[in-house]
């Protein structure tokens, strides 16, 4: 993978999206081989001059080509379900942080702890600094540790959105009047970018979601300071 030429998927910061890039790579290598077998017998077909057209039974080929899709679709069917079911498990979590879609804005609850929790808004370009992104840095980041499970319980106050942040492999839908539920576990310490990725209306493009994660010493200094709503 090229990042520079950005080919390929952003580098994982989280084991299921490590898994995720397996298995990308290996449905990847099957469709690959697929292709190439298709190819080779189209162009058979269009160069072989044909001597028989009176076959009226191959039950050799057609056993093939029931029994071979078959064995492909295990191939990868086997893989899928296990990440579905790792990516659904959530079981004795570190920490837990309650996301609220507004248009058009995130609001995060520390049900954690008391009285912890802010709106995050996207900074306008204007206001921007150097070296920060445009449409994707906010004033408010959601703070987690690394290393440690963190439950994100997914909300929405009046329309869908979809709380996603790629390079953890999270994409988790925001309805209104319904509680969705995700995990992750951060690898290393840094700030990973996601956005909004429903179309939620005029301002679907200036909702980001900022996810900065520290190692735990760092993480409950931020806990002890005045946070601001």
């Amino acid at each position: 993978m090229s990042q520079a030429a950005q080919l390929g998927f952003q580098d994982a910061a989280s084991p299921i999206m490590e898994e995720l890039i397996h298995f990308h790579d290996h449905t990847l290598m099957a469709v690959f081989l697929i292709s190439i077998l298709v190819m080779y017998i189209i162009t058979a077909l269009m160069t072989t001059k044909l001597s028989n057209t009176n076959v009226i039974d191959a039950q050799e080929i057609e056993m093939v080509w029931t029994i071979m899709p078959a064995i492909i679709l295990i191939v990868i069917a086997l893989p899928s379900l296990r990440i579905l079911y790792l990516m659904d498990e959530i079981s004795n979590p570190g920490i837990t942080v309650k996301t609220i879609g507004h248009q058009w804005y995130w609001s995060y609850e520390y049900s954690d702890f008391t009285d912890l929790n802010f709106d995050s808004y996207m900074i306008p370009s204007t206001d921007l600094h150097p070296g920060q992104f445009r449409l994707l840095e906010v004033d408010n980041r959601m703070i987690t540790p690394i290393a440690l499970s963190s439950r994100v319980i997914i909300t929405a106050e009046d329309v869908l959105h979809s709380w996603a942040v790629p390079t953890l492999g999270v994409k988790t839908d925001a309805i209104p009047g319904r509680l969705n539920q995700t995990s992750f576990t951060i690898a290393r310490p840094s700030v990973y970018y996601g956005q909004c990725s429903e179309i939620c209306g005029a301002n679907h493009s200036f909702m980001p979601i900022v996810v900065e994660a520290l190692p735990l010493s760092c993480f409950t200094n931020w806990l002890h300071k005045p946070q601001s709503n």
